[in-house]
Protein backbone atom coordinates (compact mmCIF):
# COMPACT_ATOMS: atom_id res chain seq x y z
CA UNK A 1 0.00 0.00 0.00
CA UNK A 2 2.70 2.47 0.85
CA UNK A 3 4.45 1.23 -2.37
CA UNK A 4 1.39 2.02 -4.34
CA UNK A 5 0.79 5.49 -2.76
CA UNK A 6 4.53 6.60 -3.56
CA UNK A 7 3.77 5.77 -7.08
CA UNK A 8 0.31 8.11 -6.97
CA UNK A 9 2.13 10.88 -5.39
CA UNK A 10 5.24 10.69 -8.09
CA UNK A 11 2.18 10.11 -10.77
CA UNK A 12 0.44 13.31 -9.80
CA UNK A 13 4.12 15.07 -9.57
CA UNK A 14 4.79 15.08 -13.00
CA UNK A 15 0.98 15.70 -13.90
CA UNK A 16 1.32 19.12 -11.74
CA UNK A 17 5.17 19.85 -13.60
CA UNK A 18 3.23 19.23 -17.10
CA UNK A 19 0.15 21.49 -16.15
CA UNK A 20 2.41 23.87 -15.36
CA UNK A 21 4.65 23.55 -18.35
CA UNK A 22 1.15 24.02 -20.57
CA UNK A 23 -0.36 26.76 -18.36
CA UNK A 24 2.24 29.11 -20.69
CA UNK A 25 0.90 28.04 -23.78
CA UNK A 26 -1.67 31.58 -23.72
CA UNK A 27 2.13 34.02 -22.74
CA UNK A 28 3.64 32.54 -25.59
CA UNK A 29 0.91 32.41 -27.72
CA UNK A 30 -0.30 35.76 -27.48
CA UNK A 31 3.70 37.15 -27.45
CA UNK A 32 3.28 35.59 -30.96
CA UNK A 33 -0.06 36.61 -32.10
CA UNK A 34 0.43 40.03 -31.29
CA UNK A 35 3.70 39.95 -33.63
CA UNK A 36 1.28 39.33 -35.91
CA UNK A 37 1.55 35.42 -36.51
CA UNK A 38 -1.17 33.29 -37.69
CA UNK A 39 -2.79 31.18 -35.37
CA UNK A 40 -2.34 28.16 -37.80
CA UNK A 41 1.61 28.96 -38.18
CA UNK A 42 1.71 28.83 -34.48
CA UNK A 43 0.11 25.78 -34.56
CA UNK A 44 2.08 24.81 -36.80
CA UNK A 45 5.54 25.89 -35.20
CA UNK A 46 4.19 23.92 -32.03
CA UNK A 47 3.65 20.71 -33.61
CA UNK A 48 6.81 21.16 -36.16
CA UNK A 49 9.40 21.96 -33.11
CA UNK A 50 8.00 19.40 -30.86
CA UNK A 51 8.10 16.71 -33.31
CA UNK A 52 11.76 17.97 -34.21
CA UNK A 53 12.62 17.63 -30.19
CA UNK A 54 10.34 14.19 -29.53
CA UNK A 55 12.50 12.33 -32.72
CA UNK A 56 15.88 13.40 -31.74
CA UNK A 57 15.42 12.29 -27.93
CA UNK A 58 13.68 8.83 -29.84
CA UNK A 59 16.62 8.30 -31.95
CA UNK A 60 18.95 8.65 -28.82
CA UNK A 61 16.91 6.46 -26.86
CA UNK A 62 17.09 4.31 -29.90
CA UNK A 63 13.17 4.10 -29.60
CA UNK A 64 11.86 4.33 -33.34
CA UNK A 65 11.30 0.84 -34.16
CA UNK A 66 7.75 1.10 -34.45
CA UNK A 67 5.99 -1.32 -36.82
CA UNK A 68 4.42 1.04 -39.99
CA UNK A 69 1.19 0.22 -39.35
CA UNK A 70 1.46 1.88 -36.32
CA UNK A 71 3.14 4.16 -37.18
CA UNK A 72 0.90 5.30 -39.81
CA UNK A 73 -1.92 5.32 -37.01
CA UNK A 74 0.59 8.00 -34.80
CA UNK A 75 0.74 9.77 -38.04
CA UNK A 76 -3.41 9.91 -38.72
CA UNK A 77 -4.28 10.14 -35.52
CA UNK A 78 -1.77 13.36 -35.10
CA UNK A 79 -4.05 15.23 -38.00
CA UNK A 80 -7.02 15.35 -34.93
CA UNK A 81 -5.06 15.03 -31.98
CA UNK A 82 -2.25 17.50 -32.60
CA UNK A 83 -3.18 19.49 -35.74
CA UNK A 84 -7.10 20.02 -35.38
CA UNK A 85 -6.25 20.25 -31.26
CA UNK A 86 -3.32 22.84 -31.58
CA UNK A 87 -5.21 25.09 -34.13
CA UNK A 88 -8.57 25.23 -32.56
CA UNK A 89 -6.44 26.21 -29.18
CA UNK A 90 -4.57 29.23 -30.88
CA UNK A 91 -8.14 30.55 -32.51
CA UNK A 92 -9.59 30.20 -29.14
CA UNK A 93 -6.79 32.11 -28.15
CA UNK A 94 -7.26 35.44 -30.43
CA UNK A 95 -11.28 35.30 -30.37
CA UNK A 96 -11.73 34.79 -26.14
CA UNK A 97 -8.67 35.19 -24.56
CA UNK A 98 -5.93 33.14 -23.21
CA UNK A 99 -7.28 32.19 -19.93
CA UNK A 100 -11.06 31.24 -21.62
CA UNK A 101 -9.03 29.32 -23.97
CA UNK A 102 -7.32 27.62 -21.37
CA UNK A 103 -10.20 26.61 -19.14
CA UNK A 104 -12.62 25.57 -21.73
CA UNK A 105 -9.54 23.07 -22.60
CA UNK A 106 -10.22 21.19 -19.43
CA UNK A 107 -13.81 20.23 -20.35
CA UNK A 108 -11.43 17.04 -21.21
CA UNK A 109 -11.97 15.05 -17.58
CA UNK A 110 -15.97 14.32 -18.76
CA UNK A 111 -14.78 12.69 -21.96
CA UNK A 112 -11.95 11.21 -20.06
CA UNK A 113 -14.09 9.56 -17.85
CA UNK A 114 -16.04 8.22 -20.77
CA UNK A 115 -13.22 7.02 -22.38
CA UNK A 116 -11.93 5.40 -19.88
CA UNK A 117 -15.19 3.87 -18.67
CA UNK A 118 -15.68 2.44 -22.22
CA UNK A 119 -12.45 1.02 -23.78
CA UNK A 120 -10.48 0.44 -19.95
CA UNK A 121 -13.06 -0.50 -17.97
CA UNK A 122 -11.95 2.03 -15.12
CA UNK A 123 -13.92 2.36 -12.29
CA UNK A 124 -15.03 6.20 -11.67
CA UNK A 125 -15.60 6.86 -7.94
CA UNK A 126 -18.33 8.74 -6.19
CA UNK A 127 -15.54 10.75 -5.54
CA UNK A 128 -14.12 11.49 -8.90
CA UNK A 129 -17.58 12.17 -10.48
CA UNK A 130 -18.12 15.07 -7.82
CA UNK A 131 -14.93 16.32 -8.73
CA UNK A 132 -15.57 15.99 -12.46
CA UNK A 133 -19.13 18.08 -11.95
CA UNK A 134 -17.47 20.96 -9.78
CA UNK A 135 -15.11 21.33 -12.69
CA UNK A 136 -17.51 20.92 -15.61
CA UNK A 137 -20.14 23.49 -13.69
CA UNK A 138 -16.74 25.67 -13.96
CA UNK A 139 -16.23 25.74 -17.36
CA UNK A 140 -19.77 26.02 -17.77
CA UNK A 141 -19.59 29.41 -15.50
CA UNK A 142 -17.10 30.78 -17.59
CA UNK A 143 -18.56 29.65 -21.07
CA UNK A 144 -21.55 31.80 -19.86
CA UNK A 145 -19.25 34.96 -18.69
CA UNK A 146 -18.52 35.56 -22.06
CA UNK A 147 -14.77 35.37 -22.76
CA UNK A 148 -11.78 36.92 -20.15
CA UNK A 149 -10.98 39.83 -23.14
CA UNK A 150 -11.90 42.91 -21.77
CA UNK A 151 -14.89 43.74 -23.88
CA UNK A 152 -15.33 41.46 -26.38
CA UNK A 153 -16.80 38.18 -26.36
CA UNK A 154 -17.02 35.42 -29.05
CA UNK A 155 -18.60 32.31 -29.07
CA UNK A 156 -16.45 31.31 -32.32
CA UNK A 157 -13.76 31.45 -29.50
CA UNK A 158 -15.54 29.51 -26.99
CA UNK A 159 -16.92 26.44 -29.63
CA UNK A 160 -12.98 26.59 -30.39
CA UNK A 161 -12.24 26.15 -26.75
CA UNK A 162 -14.62 23.08 -26.37
CA UNK A 163 -13.49 21.57 -29.45
CA UNK A 164 -9.86 21.63 -28.41
CA UNK A 165 -11.37 20.09 -25.27
CA UNK A 166 -12.41 17.09 -27.02
CA UNK A 167 -9.20 16.70 -28.87
CA UNK A 168 -7.01 16.97 -25.82
CA UNK A 169 -9.37 14.19 -24.20
CA UNK A 170 -8.70 11.34 -26.96
CA UNK A 171 -5.14 11.82 -26.18
CA UNK A 172 -5.53 10.32 -22.91
CA UNK A 173 -7.10 6.87 -24.05
CA UNK A 174 -4.76 6.76 -27.10
CA UNK A 175 -1.35 7.25 -25.08
CA UNK A 176 -2.67 4.36 -22.37
CA UNK A 177 -3.18 2.38 -25.17
CA UNK A 178 0.10 2.44 -26.67
CA UNK A 179 2.20 3.14 -23.64
CA UNK A 180 3.11 0.09 -22.63
CA UNK A 181 4.38 -0.88 -26.56
CA UNK A 182 5.97 2.56 -27.31
CA UNK A 183 7.98 5.35 -25.50
CA UNK A 184 6.42 8.58 -24.69
CA UNK A 185 9.05 9.82 -27.53
CA UNK A 186 8.11 7.75 -30.28
CA UNK A 187 4.24 8.12 -29.65
CA UNK A 188 4.54 11.54 -29.91
CA UNK A 189 7.10 11.86 -32.11
CA UNK A 190 4.75 10.98 -34.92
CA UNK A 191 1.89 12.37 -33.55
CA UNK A 192 3.60 15.51 -33.77
CA UNK A 193 4.75 15.34 -37.01
CA UNK A 194 1.36 14.02 -38.40
CA UNK A 195 -0.13 17.62 -37.06
CA UNK A 196 2.35 19.87 -37.92
CA UNK A 197 1.96 17.81 -42.09
CA UNK A 198 -2.01 18.60 -41.48
CA UNK A 199 -1.14 22.17 -40.50
CA UNK A 200 1.41 22.93 -43.42
CA UNK A 201 -1.19 22.03 -45.93
CA UNK A 202 -3.11 24.78 -44.54
CA UNK A 203 -0.92 27.98 -44.10
CA UNK A 204 2.18 29.03 -45.76
CA UNK A 205 5.07 28.97 -43.49
CA UNK A 206 7.48 31.96 -43.18
CA UNK A 207 11.14 31.66 -41.90
CA UNK A 208 11.40 35.47 -42.12
CA UNK A 209 10.46 35.81 -38.36
CA UNK A 210 12.42 38.13 -36.29
CA UNK A 211 14.90 36.21 -33.72
CA UNK A 212 12.97 37.34 -30.67
CA UNK A 213 9.98 35.63 -32.43
CA UNK A 214 11.74 32.45 -32.87
CA UNK A 215 12.92 31.92 -29.29
CA UNK A 216 8.85 32.29 -28.43
CA UNK A 217 8.39 29.62 -31.19
CA UNK A 218 10.91 27.69 -29.98
CA UNK A 219 9.82 28.06 -26.02
CA UNK A 220 6.07 26.71 -27.02
CA UNK A 221 7.76 23.36 -29.12
CA UNK A 222 9.95 23.11 -26.58
CA UNK A 223 8.22 23.38 -23.09
CA UNK A 224 5.03 23.17 -23.77
CA UNK A 225 5.13 20.44 -26.05
CA UNK A 226 8.59 18.72 -25.90
CA UNK A 227 8.96 18.59 -22.22
CA UNK A 228 5.45 18.77 -20.31
CA UNK A 229 4.38 15.50 -22.76
CA UNK A 230 7.23 14.10 -21.88
CA UNK A 231 6.25 14.74 -18.23
CA UNK A 232 2.47 13.68 -19.15
CA UNK A 233 3.76 10.34 -20.08
CA UNK A 234 5.59 9.86 -16.69
CA UNK A 235 2.47 10.32 -14.86
CA UNK A 236 0.02 8.28 -16.88
CA UNK A 237 2.28 5.28 -15.70
CA UNK A 238 1.64 6.09 -12.23
CA UNK A 239 -1.91 6.98 -11.85
CA UNK A 240 -5.20 6.86 -13.93
CA UNK A 241 -7.01 8.76 -16.66
CA UNK A 242 -9.27 10.62 -14.61
CA UNK A 243 -7.02 11.35 -12.36
CA UNK A 244 -4.52 12.83 -15.03
CA UNK A 245 -7.30 14.74 -16.63
CA UNK A 246 -8.76 16.24 -13.16
CA UNK A 247 -5.19 17.21 -11.71
CA UNK A 248 -4.53 19.13 -15.03
CA UNK A 249 -7.01 21.45 -13.96
CA UNK A 250 -4.14 23.41 -12.30
CA UNK A 251 -3.12 24.38 -16.04
CA UNK A 252 -5.93 26.89 -16.51
CA UNK A 253 -5.73 28.47 -13.06
CA UNK A 254 -2.26 29.18 -13.74
CA UNK A 255 -2.66 30.03 -17.57
CA UNK A 256 -5.34 32.54 -16.54
CA UNK A 257 -3.21 34.24 -13.72
CA UNK A 258 -0.44 34.43 -15.80
CA UNK A 259 -2.25 36.43 -18.65
CA UNK A 260 -4.20 38.53 -16.07
CA UNK A 261 -0.96 39.87 -14.61
CA UNK A 262 0.67 40.69 -18.25
CA UNK A 263 -2.56 41.82 -20.01
CA UNK A 264 -4.64 42.10 -18.14
CA UNK A 265 -7.03 39.59 -19.18
CA UNK A 266 -9.99 39.25 -16.86
CA UNK A 267 -13.47 37.49 -15.92
CA UNK A 268 -16.24 38.96 -15.19
CA UNK A 269 -17.48 37.76 -11.28
CA UNK A 270 -18.96 34.63 -12.95
CA UNK A 271 -15.97 34.13 -14.62
CA UNK A 272 -14.61 33.76 -11.91
CA UNK A 273 -16.59 31.57 -10.08
CA UNK A 274 -15.66 29.40 -12.71
CA UNK A 275 -12.05 29.51 -11.62
CA UNK A 276 -12.58 29.19 -8.63
CA UNK A 277 -14.59 25.69 -9.16
CA UNK A 278 -11.86 24.57 -11.25
CA UNK A 279 -9.23 24.60 -8.88
CA UNK A 280 -11.48 23.20 -6.34
CA UNK A 281 -11.50 20.26 -8.34
CA UNK A 282 -8.02 19.84 -8.32
CA UNK A 283 -7.75 20.05 -4.87
CA UNK A 284 -10.85 17.79 -4.39
CA UNK A 285 -9.52 15.21 -6.12
CA UNK A 286 -6.25 15.30 -4.64
CA UNK A 287 -8.06 14.39 -1.11
CA UNK A 288 -8.47 10.75 -2.77
CA UNK A 289 -6.55 8.57 -1.63
CA UNK A 290 -7.96 5.20 -2.42
CA UNK A 291 -7.91 5.70 -5.59
CA UNK A 292 -4.75 6.39 -8.32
Amino acid sequence: MKRQQTSILSGQAWILLAAFLWSLIGVFSKICLEAGLNPLEIAFWRAALGALCFLIYAFIRKALSIALSHALAFLIFGIWGIGIFFASLQFSIQYSGAATAMMLLYTAPVWVALFSRLFFGEQISRHKICAIGAALAGTALISLSGGSLPGQSSWLGIACGLASGLCYATHYPFYRWWQNRYSTAAIYSLMLAGGALALLCCVPVRFSHAPQIWFWLAMLGVTTTFLAYTAYGQGLKRISLVRAAVTCQLEPVLGTLWVWLFWAENFSLTGWLGSGLVLGAVLWLSRDKDQQ
